[in-house]
């Protein structure tokens, strides 16, 4: 745990580090407190980067990643209104907080919002990407766009923002993009195509990604009419939502809902309504 000393002793640079390092770790929940902790030290003067609003920026990331989306929105929103981009740090800044915005839109069903936020963002990029290395937030940012064009029905689109931009992608990140990509062939009905993406997934996604692909996959062996097979993969994605994620994450609801139209049973209170609607 950082402590005020350290923070005296500017080591600001490494502790953020370690913090991203245990935030694709998947350690959400460890990641928040220590943030929320360095958020609440005496602010004191600093030339280079605003510490104070980075530990805020990766409090509400974590807690956008464990699915606390509408506590998360609030709070992003207050964050976004303090954080005015007077320089290429804080600019920065917000705009990774505008796109942990995006996520907590999409995952309550705000799609529209969600959309027009990304839009905007990808918008500041392009205008700042000869002053600063942009590239992994701009690929973040075009893959929430492509799970918001599911959202909006728009399979088509978000099709050809998953195909054109999976080169550009590394890592977990690539996996994901690769899982909505067969998420929008589900949605155009090209359920085979989409089981053969997916499988391009990695088998143990990012914690964030808890239960994603075997949860498209149910949905394409749902629209292949193999319900067995859909309601094994269904019932394997609700039990990795329900380990990985925090109880309100919005893919746990589409999870129970496609459980529920596979098994012909009535869907859980907690359910949401029907994935990609």
């Amino acid at each position: 745990m950082t402590t005020i000393r350290t923070a005296r002793d500017s080591q600001w640079g490494e502790t953020f580090a370690r913090l991203r390092a245990m935030s694709s770790e998947g350690r959400y929940e460890e990641v928040e407190a220590e943030a929320r902790t360095l958020a609440a030290l005496p602010r004191r003067p600093w030339r280079t980067r605003p510490p104070h609003w980075e530990a805020r920026v990766l409090a509400t990331g974590a807690a956008v990643m464990h699915g606390r989306m509408a506590e998360a929105l609030d709070e992003l929103d207050t964050l976004i209104a303090e954080l005015e981009p007077v320089g290429l740090n804080s600019q920065m800044l917000r705009l990774i907080a505008r796109s942990n915005r995006v996520v907590a839109l999409s995952g309550l069903r705000r799609y529209a919002e969600a959309e027009t936020e990304a839009n905007s963002v990808l918008r500041e990029l392009t205008r700042i990407a000869h002053r600063a290395p942009v590239a992994r937030l701009e690929v973040n940012t075009l893959g929430h766009l492509a799970v918001v064009l599911c959202g909006l029905a728009r399979h088509e689109e978000a099709e050809a923002v998953a195909r054109g931009n999976l080169s550009r992608a590394n890592g977990p990140a690539a996996g994901v993009l690769n899982t909505t990509l067969a998420r929008s062939l589900n949605g155009q009905g090209r359920y085979e195509e989409a089981l053969a993406e997916v499988r391009r997934s990695p088998p143990q996604p990012p914690r964030y990604a808890g239960g994603y692909p075997d949860l498209v996959t149910a949905e394409a062996l749902y629209g292949l009419e193999r319900r067995a097979e859909a309601e094994d993969a269904v019932r394997r994605a609700l039990a990795d939502c329900e380990r990985q994620l925090h109880p309100a994450h919005p893919r746990i609801g589409e999870a129970r809902d496609l459980l529920a139209r596979i098994t012909g049973e009535e869907p859980g209170e907690e359910s949401r309504g029907e994935p990609g609607e």
